[in-house]
């Protein structure tokens, strides 16, 4: 069973799904890649769930990001999975390009390289807007590029986490996300 919300929030109307007591949703209405398959689910916006991501987007919208006292889980091939892993560990106000997460995924997976418009499309595919941080991934040269829910929302999101694009070099994320540090 999939119980949905609808959530206001400054960038515009969300809509969320849960499915046993987990986020596998939330995507701006209208946006590219929204679920086609929705008239079964069930709305129920007193859900633990929905009240936890109310408050954690509050927060969020109003520059003090916390963290989502939620469990995520986006459904989607294992190769998206894993490129939505990586997203989850681009520190907040930081960037990463399509190609440095294509790198990270090569190395994480034994392969000499792998396409960054791969990557470009599972980032794309991403169920879990701003919880799976896909804003926070960038052309090569710094510039914005494909967001699901608009360029528009795409730039605000990373002004809301204070992302200096114009020096994005030097705010990208550089870490390598396979590697856990204790």
């Amino acid at each position: 069973m999939i119980y949905t919300c609808s959530l206001d929030t400054p960038l515009g109307a969300m809509r969320a799904a849960q499915k046993d007591n987990t986020l596998v949703g939330l995507w701006f209405i209208g946006q590219k890649y929204f679920p086609r398959q929705t008239a079964n689910w069930i709305y129920a916006p007193d859900q633990p769930i929905f009240i936890a991501l109310r408050n954690y987007l509050a927060d969020y919208f109003a520059g003090n990001p916390g963290t989502f006292a939620g469990r995520l889980n986006p459904q989607g091939s294992p190769f998206q999975k894993t490129v939505w892993d990586i997203l989850l560990q681009i520190p907040l106000g930081q960037v990463a390009t399509y190609g440095q997460i294509a790198r990270w995924v090569a190395c994480k997976q034994g392969l000499p390289s792998m396409s960054a418009q791969a990557v470009g499309g599972a980032v794309g595919h991403n169920p879990i807007g701003i919880l799976i941080p896909c804003h926070r991934v960038v052309g090569f040269d710094g510039n914005l590029t494909g967001y699901a829910g608009g360029l528009d929302k795409k730039k605000a999101l990373l002004q809301i986490e204070k992302v200096n694009l114009e020096k994005w070099h030097k705010a990208k994320w550089l870490g390598k996300p396979w590697e856990k540090k204790d």
